[in-house]
């Protein structure tokens, strides 16, 4: 091989053996990352598990202790009672009648009678409208009557004189009959007097503007001293009745067909009126009545509830929480909800027995309502079951018994406590400076 055939050689295999080490590092690495996703990562329940291990071997006796000591859980007792049966929907407070009063007669309007917001019955004044241009109407027709009347009076004299002439052969006989037509006709033209009469007066009445129903008033549309017409639009105000008020409210189709029963019955079906929440009666009704078809964009059915609301608790458009009672379920077993537990067995609850364990009891639920809840089948009066602490229990395990109300004192005291013991730490710390 010539000189120069090997000076072009030689430098290839640096380059070579770089390849290779560079390979070889991309290989470790590679390895290195593989064993390090593999490996298990601890958690601090497998930190805790190993602290406890290493602490068991040191304190075997201690351990064991902490192990068999009584779980401290909150109980409450079951009781018998009668339990009713709800359903429940969302509503709105709806006016039995609402009336926009509205003139009836144009005019002037002169006096406004009302306060703004104020109960009114049928018939109180609410508005005046200028009467006069009505009572010089009022008296054109009735002079009319009367003018009218009075030919008539004279055409009925001149007929009795003409059956005198006729008898004497006086006048001819259609002078006569055409009398006697005078006189229908004037009594055709009395009749209408009396209606243009009857019609004066009603105009002149009209501006008297009177509630037509008993119920509250709304805010003032038209302030005195306006011209106002017969066709207004907007009208004086808005008059809604209150007492009784209605509400209307809507449940789920598939109730429909047990509400129905019993409503066709005859059977009266209570309704509670709760506030947004919930959690406040406003006012109690029962269901009166039940639309016709179903709103197939919701799949509800809409049902109206009165109310006598004498307190005037309901307002008009207000939004309540509905509870209309469909059945009373007499001398059943009730329970908490919070003492509802549910697992691979199904639902059940725990069930503290006389040597202070549990024990796991299936039970079969009823109807709920707030925090109660009917237990048909597993669970017996006088029972004590568990409605806190249950996460940490198992069939057997001992338990120290809190009942609801030592419970809720522990929770006042504790923050005092907490509280307490900062403050000692504080006064320790300062003094150890």
């Amino acid at each position: 091989m010539s000189s120069e055939n090997q000076t072009q050689l030689t430098p290839t295999r640096p380059k070579r053996k770089k390849l290779i080490v560079i390979g070889i590092l991309a290989l470790v690495a590679v390895i290195a990352a593989v064993y390090y996703y593999k490996q298990p990562t601890e958690t601090p329940d497998h930190q805790s598990q190993q602290s406890e291990g290493k602490r068991g071997h040191g304190e075997g006796k201690h351990g064991r202790s902490e192990a068999d000591a009584p779980i401290a859980v909150a109980i409450e007792t079951t009781t018998q009672a009668d339990f009713p049966v709800y359903l429940n929907g969302l509503g709105t407070v709806t006016p039995l009648r609402t009336v926009t009063v509205k003139p009836r007669v144009d005019g002037q309007l002169m006096k406004v009678a009302f306060t703004e917001g104020q109960m009114v019955k049928e018939g109180d004044l609410l508005a005046e409208i200028d009467p006069r241009p009505y009572q010089a109407l009022l008296m054109q027709a009735e002079g009319q009557l009367q003018r009218d009347e009075a030919l008539l009076k004279n055409a009925q004299i001149d007929l009795v004189r003409y059956k005198t002439l006729l008898e004497q052969d006086s006048i001819a006989a259609q002078q006569m009959v055409t009398q006697e037509a005078l006189i229908n006709q004037d009594k055709g033209i009395i009749e209408i007097d009396k209606g243009l009469v009857a019609n004066a007066k009603l105009q002149l009445l009209y501006t008297r503007i009177t509630s037509p129903i008993t119920g509250r008033l709304g805010l003032r549309l038209v302030d005195q001293g306006n011209i106002v017409h017969a066709n207004d639009a907007n009208g004086l105000v808005v008059i809604t009745q209150i007492q009784p008020i209605s509400v209307i409210f809507t449940l789920p189709e598939d109730r429909v067909r047990s509400v129905m029963k019993k409503y066709r019955s005859g059977e009266v079906l209570p309704v509670e009126a709760f506030d947004r929440r919930g959690q406040s009666l406003l006012a109690q009704g029962q269901l009166w009545a039940v639309d016709n078809q179903i709103d197939t964009s919701t799949g509800t059915v809409k049902l109206k509830g009165q109310f006598a609301n004498e307190d005037n608790a309901l307002f008009s458009n207000q939004f309540v929480n509905i509870k209309m009672q469909m059945d009373t379920l007499h001398a059943v077993t009730i329970m908490p909800t919070a003492a509802i537990q549910r697992g691979i067995m199904g639902t059940f609850a725990y069930v503290v027995q006389e040597d202070q364990t549990v024990t796991v009891r299936p039970i079969t639920l009823g109807p709920v309502e707030g925090e109660k809840v009917a237990v048909e089948m597993g669970l017996k009066p006088g029972e004590q079951v568990v409605i806190d602490g249950a996460d940490k229990l198992r069939e057997g395990s001992k338990v120290k018994l809190i009942t609801k109300e030592s419970k809720a004192n522990k929770d006042q005291s504790t923050p005092a406590a907490g509280k307490g013991s900062h403050q000692g730490k504080g006064r320790k710390k300062e003094h150890s400076e």
